[in-house]
């Protein structure tokens, strides 16, 4: 229903903030990475999520756009609701979410409170599955500098995070890949992307 937000920040509480817009106040829940940069009065564009379930509608909001896609991907996955998203993207960044899931390392999610083993294998089990493939990546391939070979896990995080293969082989040409680790390629990915809109 509503894509984004722009306003003022009215106040702030443990797990959620109003941002005032043409004298509405939105009552907006958030991650504590979202949270943590928010202070009254700052004027901020918040990506937004209408949670709608029959006993319960509210809104939440990001300040990026990669954190909303992580929480609608995990929201997505069976068992996992809103409450345990937010505690997700208040423990991991969206790039080593991105991270955690092509790899596969059950333990950076199980280290997240309310995330037992069960629940961390079945994020990533699902959450792999919803990925694209790789086929157009290996069109690409050719076009990125360097020989890192962890270069194809990084095209595969920022699919999780919902950009084509193509647009993370753009992002990742002016990157020195061959120089950073996987989180640091994805950062730098993720700063050309925002400079593409």
């Amino acid at each position: 229903m509503y894509s984004y937000i722009k306003g003022r920040i009215d106040h702030r509480a443990a797990d959620y903030f109003v941002i005032d817009n043409n004298g509405i106040g939105y009552k907006v829940f958030s991650s504590l990475s979202t949270m943590d940069k928010l202070n009254a009065g700052l004027e901020v564009k918040v990506y937004t999520n209408m949670y709608v379930r029959e006993d319960i509608i509210n809104l939440y909001g990001f300040l990026t756009p990669e954190e909303l896609r992580i929480f609608e991907l995990l929201i997505s996955v069976s068992g996992i609701g809103p409450k345990v998203a937010n505690s997700v993207l208040s423990a991991l960044t969206p790039s080593k979410f991105g991270v955690a899931v092509i790899t596969g390392d059950v333990q950076a999610l199980k280290s997240i409170p309310g995330i037992g083993l069960k629940t961390a294998q079945r994020i990533i089990l699902e959450l792999k599955d919803k990925m694209k493939t790789e086929e157009a990546f290996d069109k690409h391939e050719q076009q990125i500098n360097g020989t890192n070979d962890n270069i194809s896990e990084v095209v595969n995080a920022l699919q999780v995070l919902g950009y084509s293969a193509s647009e993370a082989v753009k992002a990742l040409k002016p990157v020195d890949v061959d120089n950073l680790d996987i989180e640091d390629v994805i950062k730098h990915a993720l700063r050309n992307l925002g400079k593409m809109k």
